[in-house]
Order: structure tokens, then C-alpha cells, then sequence
């Protein structure tokens, strides 16, 4: 059985900025509120008419991580696309990113998983290139959230959090035993789908042309809605079994671990995992402080980030956890 590893990483976010001062002129808040409950100090829009779209940042994503990876396009076998906000309802962009970037026609699957969809993307890969079916896959999770949120006093909670960004990682065969993705562990709890959810169009048959002929301006369905002290406190708990569950599947401690990478959710959960843990600054990396939330993409986004930066050297160990609507939780034990 072969193994795999993360030969090439990319991440890209758009030049706009948004910052808390800017969403206090729009909303009723301001720059103490969002960070005290959420550590986030600004995060990235697009600007409506630019042209850029969820695929359009996967894109770019993907040609920096390819072109890192030493991987050429046509060696690509495989891509795996991970995104809640598609730029089509369907087909989803993992074909459109096949196509703009000129790949063969080589298999595109496209995964709903939310926050833990790069995760769940890297497991797939995983388990593909160990049973030898194919070498190289490029995998993306890539998100364009700022267009669907609820941006009024109303939607605060929500609409604060989150920001638009792609990361990309090309996965490769490892000759090597002892390097690569160790293994990987995925959990789901539907019994709570509903505390982080959007569920219009198509929750209980209301389709697109329901809302339009209802035209009811006070009608919530369509935006994200989060009940987030019950995320937060499920969170805490997924996160830290799931860590955990990785470093007893491979005989490790918590003093093996070099870098966790979280899901960029939440600053505050980040910092409670990290205590818990008993974890340094050094151990532990977080960049949610000026992307925000990017739900799929916030993973290889700062993973990206930190191996640029240098905080992530050959042989150490590296662990990725996610936990998001579903819900759904994750992780990954990778020896670098």
C-alpha cells in the first residue's frame, strides 16, 4: 500500500478588506463586539462585478499549489472540489475547474462538507492514492460567502464572522512509510443539522420560484443561521476528541504534535483547544484574526500560510481538525 503526501500548497484571497469599523457603518456594531466574541479583526470580500467567483479563486489556488508540487498539469489524475457556496446549483465548479485549468479529462467530485470539507477532501485523496488507484490529486476547498449573508443588524451574529478565499493542496504518492498522511478520522452528528444551516431553497419543497412569488422581505431561509452557543459548546468537545481519536490511531501524544492547524471557526474555540492541550503559540496556528471564517477553505488556507512562514519544517508532525454544520467533524495525523 502506498502512501500519500501534500507535495504542493496554494491559497488565495481577495484584495478587498473588509474590517470591523467598515461592517459598523452597514451594521449595528462594532469593532470590540466582533472580537470579543469571535477574535476576528477583519477578513477578505470580493467586490460584486469583479468577475470573481468561487471557482475563479480555486483557480488560483490550484495553479500556485501545482506549480509548487513540481506535479504538471497532466499528471493530475484526479481533482476533489470542496465548497458551500458553488458558483452553479449544478454541476458543481470541480468541472469548470477542470476546464479552465486545461487538465485531461480526468474525474471531477465535488463534496459538501462544509467546514470539515478539506478534510474529508484529503481523506478521499488519501484512501484514493494508498490503494494505488490514482498518484496525483489536486484537492480544493474554496468559498464565496460575502454575496449570500444577511449584511443588517439583523444578521450580526453571522454575517461578522465569515469571508471569501480558496486553498488548494496537490496530494501525491510517498514512497516512504514513516512520511505523508498518517490517517485520517471523520465523524457526523445529522440530530443537529438544523443549529448551523441554511435551509432555503429546497427545505420542505420551497424552491427559488416559492420565495420569488412570496417576495417576503422578512423571510430568513435563505441566510445562514447559527445557533452559536450550542456550536461552540459541541465544538470544544468534537475538536478534542478528534484530535485525540488521530494520536491514538498512531501511538502519538499531545507532546508529539508541531502544528495544529484548526478550522479557522472561531478564535475563542481555537484558544480553548489550545489550553486544553497544553499547546504553545508556536504549536498552534490561527489566521482567522484577518481572513475570517472561510469555511472549506480556511484550512488550506492557513496551512498554506504557515508552511510559507516557515512554521512548518520536514518531519514534524502536523495535525488538522475541523468541526462544522452537519454536523460534521474531522481530522488529520501528517507527518511532514
Amino acid at each position: 500500500m502506498f502512501q500519500s503526501r501534500i507535495a504542493g500548497l496554494g491559497y488565495f484571497v481577495p484584495e478587498n478588506i473588509v474590517t470591523n469599523d467598515d461592517l459598523s457603518k452597514i451594521i449595528d456594531t462594532n469593532d470590540e463586539w466582533i472580537q470579543e466574541r469571535t477574535g476576528i479583526q477583519e477578513r477578505r470580500h470580493i467586490v460584486k462585478g469583479s468577475g470573481e467567483t468561487t471557482t475563479t479563486m480555486g483557480i488560483k489556488a490550484s495553479q500556485i499549489a501545482i506549480e509548487r508540487s513540481g506535479v504538471s498539469k497532466e499528471d493530475i489524475d484526479f481533482i476533489i472540489f470542496a465548497t458551500i457556496s458553488p458558483d452553479y446549483y449544478f454541476p458543481g465548479p470541480g468541472v469548470i475547474l477542470q476546464k479552465e485549468l486545461g487538465l485531461r479529462t480526468v474525474g471531477a467530485l465535488d463534496i459538501r462538507n462544509q467546514c470539515s470539507g478539506f478534510v474529508y477532501a484529503l481523506s478521499i485523496a488519501d484512501q484514493y492514492i494508498k490503494t494505488g488507484m490514482y498518484k496525483n490529486i489536486l484537492i480544493v476547498g474554496s468559498e464565496l460567502q460575502s454575496i449570500g449573508l444577511d449584511m443588517t443588524t439583523r444578521g450580526r451574529s453571522v454575517s461578522v464572522i465569515f469571508g471569501d478565499g480558496a486553498g488548494a493542496a496537490v496530494i501525491s504518492r510517498e514512497e516512504n512509510p514513516d512520511k505523508g498522511v498518517l490517517s485520517t478520522h471523520l465523524h457526523s452528528e445529522g440530530e443537529h443539522a438544523k443549529e448551523l444551516s441554511v435551509l432555503a431553497p429546497g427545505m420542505g419543497g420551497r424552491w427559488v420560484t416559492d420565495i420569488l412569488a412570496d417576495n417576503d422581505p422578512n423571510d430568513e431561509s435563505y441566510f445562514p443561521y447559527m445557533n452559536g452557543q450550542f456550536v461552540f459548546k459541541n465544538a470544544v468537545v468534537r475538536f478534542s476528541e478528534v484530535i485525540h481519536e488521530g494520536l491514538v490511531a498512531n501511538n502519538l501524544k499531545v507532546s508529539d504534535i508541531d502544528m495544529l492547524i484548526p478550522h479557522q471557526a472561531n478564535l475563542r474555540i481555537s484558544q480553548f483547544i489550545q489550553k486544553k492541550f497544553g499547546l504553545s503559540d508556536d504549536q498552534v496556528f490561527n489566521n482567522i484574526q484577518k481572513f475570517g471564517n472561510t469555511t472549506a477553505a480556511s484550512i488550506p488556507i492557513a496551512l498554506t500560510e504557515a508552511w510559507e512562514l516557515g512554521k512548518i519544517k520536514s518531519g514534524d508532525l502536523v495535525v488538522l481538525a475541523a468541526f462544522g454544520s452537519g454536523f460534521t467533524w474531522a481530522s488529520a495525523i501528517i507527518r511532514w
